[in-house]
């Protein structure tokens, strides 16, 4: 999907085509966003705001993942984009544009924030398989690429069997925030062919080969993700450890 095997995690209002491009040598793929597509998201993000969290609230989202997707065409990494979205419309609408760059559309089951869950998007899906299946199988008919960001520690979802419901219907990747159960990782990999991205803690080379040991095809870095140096060290042990895998 894309390498180096090393991405860049989504910062709401932060993760746009500037800040990959300050990176950009060190990885293979930025996730930007996450972006809300449709009225009850915005509305959403706007609440959040008004506590003073960061976020993307473009007159219009769609143009804007084209408008992000665009400034990084010459960028060496795969572009890739979290949107937030309760209505499928939009969902198709930025797919198209993602495919049109070759870029990834990550559909966000991961958001906990209170107004984007009562707004029933993030989190809650988590717990609606089914509108999260219809959410990817949207995007996957559209012809792009298709990854869903979840979450782990999330009282009575089985992650592995909403992996596999996901890639029943069109996912290509699942984005996994292990939370403090890195574990999980490995239960993920194990239940499907999807390509696993591990998110959280990765700040360097050991806690990236945990990752990989547990079967992560790649891992992202979120907070860290302006050091140069912690990347350079994710990405040597990245290479490392498929350099290792092909040799024997």
């Amino acid at each position: 999907m894309f390498g180096p095997r090393v991405a860049l995690a989504s910062l709401s209002g932060e993760a746009d085509a500037d800040w990959a491009r300050a990176v950009a040598d060190h990885v293979g793929c930025a996730f930007l966003g996450a972006v809300a597509l449709d009225a009850p998201t915005r509305a959403a993000a706007r609440a959040m705001t008004d506590r003073e969290r960061s976020e993307f609230l473009p007159a219009d989202p769609v143009a804007f993942v084209d408008a992000q997707l665009t400034d990084l065409a010459d960028a060496p990494l795969r572009g890739a984009f979290n949107v937030r979205s309760t209505t499928l419309g939009p969902i198709e609408d930025a797919a198209a544009v993602c495919r049109d760059h070759d870029a990834v559309l990550e559909l966000n089951a991961h958001c906990r924030q209170d107004e984007m869950c009562a707004a029933g998007a993030g989190e809650t899906l988590l717990w609606n398989p089914e509108r999260l299946a219809a959410q990817v199988r949207t995007a996957a008919d559209v012809g792009a690429d298709v990854s869903v960001k979840v979450r782990a520690e999330v009282p009575g979802v089985d992650l592995p069997a909403l992996a596999r419901r996901i890639e029943v219907a069109g996912a290509d990747a699942v984005h996994v925030d292990a939370m403090d159960s890195e574990s999980v990782v490995a239960d993920v990999a194990d239940a499907t062919d999807l390509f696993v991205v591990a998110n959280n803690g990765v700040r360097g080379r050991e806690t990236a080969r945990e990752y990989f040991a547990y079967g992560a095809d790649a891992v992202s870095v979120g907070r860290p993700s302006d050091d140069p140096d912690v990347l350079a060290a994710v990405r040597g042990a990245a290479e490392a450890w498929f350099r290792r895998e092909v040799t024997g």
